[in-house]
């Protein structure tokens, strides 16, 4: 597994922990949804698996939309501020 591999698994599970934090039950008395609490780890278990799933894609797409524009920005870098002769204009 590759560090960005690991970076990105790292930083899925610390938001999905956070998320989990945030919508622990406590203060509906764990009677909102499920009856006992056994249904609300299961519940709150499954919910921290898919999250960790979810963020860990976005952050893999987020990486590849980054690298695209870093190869847009190169490939436009060499022609960016040239005249019709082809010499270089003084940036702005």
């Amino acid at each position: 597994m590759s560090a960005s591999c690991k970076i990105r698994l790292a930083l899925a599970v610390l938001a999905s922990a956070a998320s989990l934090a945030l919508s622990w039950p406590y203060w509906r008395d764990f009677g909102y949804w499920a009856e006992s609490r056994g249904m609300w780890f299961g519940y709150f278990f499954l919910g921290f698996l898919l999250a960790v799933y979810v963020f860990y894609a976005f952050l893999g797409r987020l990486g590849t939309l980054f690298e695209h524009d870093a190869l847009e920005r190169a490939r436009r870098a060499p022609t960016a501020n040239t005249d019709a002769a082809g010499d270089r204009e003084p940036a702005p």
